[in-house]
């Protein structure tokens, strides 16, 4: 019955090009990133913060507290001890020096007068500056004087103007004595130079000499004219180094 049925034309055959499905997958090797966590998360989600339980510290090795060890009295309560006043016999101290108190027998209460009882008020006429020392000199109303009122220098005060009549001057009036005015000759000659063009001019000075050396020099006489000079002569010399270069006697080599 099944063969009647009509599946078209469509029949399995061999693929006429490669297709994904002749290939093996790697399989469940690639996954996607996790969700929870804090390692390896996926950057597209919100991470939560995450906590660690810590590590255990170290035991401290040295003690706050004495301990067990510590014994408190049994009179020691939380606000002080618990007892009565207790006294205690100490040396008597020593003063540096002794009191001089005045005693009941140095005070005379009836030579007090009428300081101690009222009494009418009583007046005396005392010397004049009672009390001051002789030697001071205080200065009288005679020591000051005011500043005057009159001339330019007035303290506190606007000074009108003030004129001084001077001596008469005899130069140009008719009391001046002519002769004793200077003549033609005792005026000098002013230099052209003053008031025109000046020409260069020019000094005769000493000859100088140039620099020299001080040294006493060899004159004419120190010299020997008929003492003539060896001529050069040749010697054996000394042995040459080892290691000194020989030397070329023939030159065209």
């Amino acid at each position: 019955m099944g063969s009647d049925l009509w599946v078209g034309p469509w029949r399995p055959h061999r693929p006429r090009g490669p297709i994904a499905a002749l290939y093996s997958s790697p399989g469940p090797k690639y996954k996607l990133p996790p969700n929870t966590g804090f390692l390896l998360h996926d950057p597209s989600r919100p991470r939560a913060p995450a906590f660690t339980f810590g590590m255990r510290l170290p035991a401290p090795q040295t003690t706050c507290g004495p301990g067990p060890g510590y014994l408190v009295p049994p009179r020691m309560t939380a606000r002080g001890p618990d007892g009565g006043p207790a006294y205690s016999i100490q040396g008597r101290l020593r003063h540096s020096a002794p009191f001089r108190t005045p005693g009941p027998g140095k005070y005379f209460p009836e030579r007090a007068g009428n300081a101690t009882y009222p009494s009418a008020p009583r007046h005396t006429i005392a010397p004049r500056n009672w009390g001051v020392r002789s030697w001071q000199q205080t200065p009288g109303p005679g020591a000051y004087t005011m500043p005057s009122l009159l001339g330019p220098r007035v303290v506190g005060k606007l000074s009108a103007p003030t004129y001084s009549i001077y001596g008469r001057n005899a130069v140009g009036s008719c009391f001046e004595d002519l002769s004793k005015s200077p003549g033609p000759c005792a005026y000098h000659v002013v230099n052209p130079g003053v008031y025109k063009t000046r020409s260069p001019q020019f000094t005769m000075l000493a000859r100088t000499s140039p620099p020299r050396d001080n040294t006493l020099k060899p004159g004419p006489a120190a010299y020997n004219v008929n003492q003539h000079r060896k001529s050069g002569g040749w010697s054996f010399g000394i042995r040459h180094s080892d290691y000194l270069a020989r030397m070329v006697t023939d030159v065209n080599k």
